[in-house]
């Protein structure tokens, strides 16, 4: 658990998100970055996403619930918040009443009777706190980004596209000149010189295979017109 006045910890926010889902509203005493309210009580009454907002640790403090962040309060300590049993009076000759010292327990609505000047001094700052954090707006979570993907791997180009984690569109193959109008939207010189070594690679090594190819075809040719020949005369013998 975090120590009072360094604010919670990830094994404290762990604990609390248990606690909550078991029924329990853990108490937490607001440190020195609360401002005006540090040492008082309240209780965790949600935690909301911290991918969203910094504030995601909402506090029943009062009668009002507010968000404030892991920093702006620790675990309460034993016992916190709880009304101390009153002491049996001794017997005295003048008994001399003590002055009641002013009680904050966030568990029980107050009684309605003449408020002390400290209580006073108490419901001021509860009465600024929420309007200094009722001004801040919690930015709505945009649309996962989109990545379209053009790639060239093994004599093949490939397109794909994909949403945050989700995979919209499997890398599939596209034409050397679909990918060459692609590549031109690009207003990127390197990209383009890269692109064209590419192309200029791949149209050498067709020539060369074309023109082994047609070299192979020659020479199945000529051994074919050989054939021919030599049974043209073979006939031309047994006509005689």
């Amino acid at each position: 658990m975090g120590a009072a006045g360094q604010g919670l910890s990830e094994d404290d926010v762990r604990t609390f998100r248990e606690a909550l889902a078991a029924g329990r509203k853990p108490k937490v005493v607001f440190t020195a970055a609360a401002g005006q309210i540090a040492g008082q009580i309240g209780q965790v009454v949600e935690l909301t996403d911290p991918a969203e907002s910094d504030e995601f640790v909402v506090v029943r403090f009062g009668r009002d619930e507010l968000p404030f962040s892991p920093a702006d309060v620790a675990v309460a300590p034993r016992g916190a918040g709880r009304k101390a049993a009153e002491p049996q009076p001794e017997p005295h000759p003048e008994p001399v009443a003590a002055p009641a010292e002013p009680e904050f327990v966030l568990d029980q609505v107050p009684a309605s009777r003449p408020a002390p000047r400290e209580e006073s001094k108490v419901e001021t700052v509860e009465a600024a706190k929420p309007a200094r954090r009722a001004a801040k707006v919690t930015k709505p979570k945009g649309p996962a980004g989109l990545t379209v993907t053009l790639a060239y791997a093994d004599g093949e180009w490939t397109v794909a596209a994909q949403q945050g984690s989700k995979a919209l569109a499997k890398p599939y193959v596209v034409k050397p000149a679909e990918a060459l109008r692609m590549v031109a939207l690009v207003d990127v010189p390197g990209v383009h010189e890269a692109v064209e070594q590419i192309l200029s690679a791949e149209r050498a090594e067709a020539e060369q295979q074309a023109e082994k190819l047609r070299a192979e075809l020659a020479e199945i040719e000529s051994r074919l017109a050989e054939l021919r020949e030599a049974g043209t005369e073979q006939g031309a013998d047994a006509t005689r």
